[in-house]
C-alpha cells in the first residue's frame, strides 16, 4: 500500500501526531520548526500555532487545555494555547538531552521519554506524569526514546530505544514489568521511530530513513507495509470519524538540497486506509 500526501506542510521535523475526537482534529508538532499543527480532514482545513520552544510531545487534557513536553520541561497550557504552569524541568543537569516521544496511557497518565542529541549516550530517561502532576522515572539508561504506545486494554506498553532497533513490550500497570521483545527490526529498512496501536492490538511503526510504516502483530509478525515517497517517516496515528485512516508525519531534518529535490514531499502529512481501525488516545487526566 502507498500512502498519499494529505498536506504539503514542509515540516522541518513533524512528530507526535494524535487524533483528538473531542474537536475532530488531527494534531502534531513540527519540533524544529517550533510549531503545533492541526488538520480537520472533514473540512479540509489546517493551520499551525507558533511555539516558544521545541515542542516534542503533547496531549489534550480531559478538562480542557493541553499538557506539553517541550525540549527542556513539561508544562500545562490553556485551551487557547497560552502557557499556564510549569510542572517539571527535564534533566537540567544534562546539557545534551531533551524530550523526544510520548503519549498518554489508557488511564490518562502522560508518558514521555528523552534522547541524547549531543553525544548519543544512553543517559536519558522515560518519565510518567500522573493526574495529580507527580512525576516519576519509569525507564532509565535511554539513548533515544521512541514508539511509546499502549495496547487497547492498557496492559502493555510498547517502547523502543531507537538505536537498539527492537520494540519492547512491557507489562504495564502502576509499575513496569520485565519486557519481552515484540519485534527485532535490525533487518528492516531504517530505524524504528514513533508508533501507535490499532483496535486489534497491532503496533504501527514509522521507519526513520526507511520510507515506510509497518504493522507488527501481537505475535511479532509484520503483517502490513505502507510505502512512502519520502525517506523519513516519524510517527503515525489513526484518525477520522471512523478511526480508520492512518495519518503519518514525516521530516526533512538533515536532508541535502539534492535529497529534497529527489523527495520534495519530505515533511508533508500523509495518509492511508489499511483496512483496520485505531484506538483514540486517552486525554491527560490531570
Amino acid at each position: 500500500m502507498q500512502a498519499e500526501a494529505v498536506l504539503d506542510c514542509a515540516n522541518h521535523h513533524g512528530e507526535g501526531i494524535l487524533w483528538d475526537p473531542a474537536g475532530a482534529r488531527l494534531w502534531w508538532t513540527d519540533i524544529h520548526g517550533r510549531a503545533l499543527w492541526w488538520h480537520d480532514p472533514a473540512r479540509g482545513t489546517s493551520g499551525h500555532h507558533a511555539m516558544p520552544d521545541r515542542l516534542c510531545a503533547f496531549a489534550p487534557r480531559a478538562g480542557g487545555g493541553w499538557i506539553m513536553a517541550f525540549a527542556g520541561g513539561v508544562e500545562l497550557w490553556a485551551a487557547d494555547l497560552t502557557p499556564a504552569r510549569r510542572i517539571a524541568d527535564f534533566e537540567p543537569a544534562n546539557p545534551h538531552t531533551r524530550f523526544n516521544d510520548g503519549r498518554t496511557d489508557r488511564q490518562g497518565r502522560f508518558v514521555v521519554g528523552g534522547m541524547n542529541e549531543g553525544t548519543g549516550e544512553a543517559d536519558s530517561t522515560v518519565i510518567r506524569v500522573d493526574a495529580d502532576l507527580t512525576v516519576e522515572t519509569i525507564i532509565a539508561g535511554v539513548a533515544c526514546a521512541n514508539s511509546t504506545c499502549f495496547a487497547p486494554d492498557g496492559a502493555t506498553m510498547y517502547f523502543t530505544d531507537t538505536t537498539e532497533r527492537r520494540i519492547r513490550a512491557y507489562p504495564y500497570a502502576d509499575r513496569l514489568g520485565t519486557p519481552r521483545i515484540l519485534a527485532d527490526l535490525a533487518g528492516e529498512p531504517g530505524l524504528p521511530d514513533g508508533s501507535c496501536t490499532d483496535a486489534d492490538g497491532g503496533v504501527w511503526n514509522a521507519a526513520w530513513d526507511g520510507a515506510q510504516v509497518t504493522r507488527i502483530a501481537p505475535d511479532g509478525r509484520i503483517t502490513h507495509r505502507i510505502a512512502l515517497p519520502v525517506p523519513k517517516a516519524t510517527c503515525c496515528a489513526f484518525g477520522g470519524d471512523d478511526l480508520a485512516t492512518l495519518f503519518i508525519t514525516t521530516s526533512r531534518l538533515g536532508m541535502s538540497p539534492a535529497q529534497l529535490a529527489a523527495a520534495p514531499l519530505s515533511g508533508a502529512l500523509f495518509a492511508a486506509r489499511p483496512g483496520l481501525c485505531g484506538v483514540a488516545d486517552t486525554p491527560f487526566a490531570g
